[in-house]
């Protein structure tokens, strides 16, 4: 019987590797960057954004291990790093930075989500990947599709084509939120080497299989191509924080993405505002979601801090 046994031991390893060769061909390698940003997933951020109802509990969503969208060791420790939330706010505006202190003296913006408020019931955003993880102006939005007429001209005439519609994300809890009467302007109190009892840091996993994960939010949040939350974009600039740190370890990074993507620039010119007259936003209520208890009012906490903290060394 020992032969069997042996037999079979070999057979079950042989089907291991080839399930993981069969993942390992599933993601593309043009997927990877090869930057730190590969290990961050910003639609699986907006995602958590959109599924929470505070600040505190989106930063909470954000560096679960369960949720797969945080896969960052940018002072390479061999532990996920945390990532804090602030909001940048000037009346109808709102940043949100999502930020990794990396040190006890440096921290570096990952990605920040950009909102306006555009009209009585109506708000657009975007999430922004910063430059320093990301490589270029990456820039993800939540998008819906519909489908519009041709007109009767052309070879196929009458076939309907597919038109990205820009959502209007108002009824989203967070963003009910964050524009509520008494919301207090949210500020992590978390910092370097002081984090929330609940949290532990664990092992980062190889970018591919973090990829592989991330693979559900792509479907529901799409890349764009120009900044349509101009004013917070450009109201955001001046808080932007990086880190010596993450720029010297991924200097040979940006070296080899900048010569093996030499198509790609950074578009500073994406800021204009996008036209007045915009018939194509559309409601976009959350899916699975009582609307009695996430259209009301939420009056905030009367404070920012969190608890349960305490020392926690990486």
């Amino acid at each position: 019987m020992k032969p069997y046994k042996f037999l079979f031991f070999v057979c079950l390893l042989m089907i291991a590797n080839i399930l993981v060769a069969q993942q390992n061909n599933n993601v593309n390698d043009n997927d990877s960057t090869g930057l730190p940003g590969d290990n961050f997933s910003l639609q699986g951020a907006l995602d958590m954004f959109k599924n929470s109802k505070t600040m505190d509990e989106f930063e909470k969503n954000l560096n679960t291990k369960n949720n797969l969208v945080n896969n960052l060791d940018l002072n390479g420790d061999g532990k996920i790093d945390y990532i804090k939330v602030i909001d940048k706010t000037d009346g109808k505006i709102h940043d949100i930075v999502l930020q990794d202190p990396v040190s006890k003296t440096e921290s570096q913006d990952v990605a920040v989500i950009e909102i306006e408020k555009n009209g009585k019931e109506s708000a657009i955003l975007q999430i922004v990947g910063d430059e320093e993880l990301y490589g270029d102006s990456t820039i993800i939005e939540p998008t819906d599709v519909s489908e519009v007429p041709t007109k009767d001209k052309g070879p196929a005439p009458g076939i309907n084509e597919l038109k990205v519609v820009i959502v209007n994300v108002w009824m989203w809890p967070c963003v009910e939120y964050i524009y509520a009467p008494a919301y207090v302007v949210w500020v992590s109190p978390w910092y370097w080497n002081y984090y929330p009892g609940w949290w532990e840091p664990w092992e980062p996993m190889p970018w591919y299989m973090h990829h592989s994960y991330c693979r559900p939010y792509f479907d529901y949040y799409h890349p764009a191509y120009v900044h349509r939350v101009y004013m917070a974009h450009n109201y955001y600039k001046p808080y932007r924080s990086s880190s010596m740190i993450v720029e010297n370890r991924y200097k040979p990074a940006h070296v080899k993405y900048k010569e093996n993507q030499p198509y790609k620039t950074n578009n500073k010119n994406t800021t204009k505002p996008p036209p007045k007259n915009n018939n194509n936003v559309k409601k976009n209520n959350p899916p699975n979601q009582n609307k009695n208890n996430n259209t009301k009012k939420n009056n905030g906490p009367k404070q920012n801090k969190g608890g349960g903290g305490g020392k926690r060394g990486k």
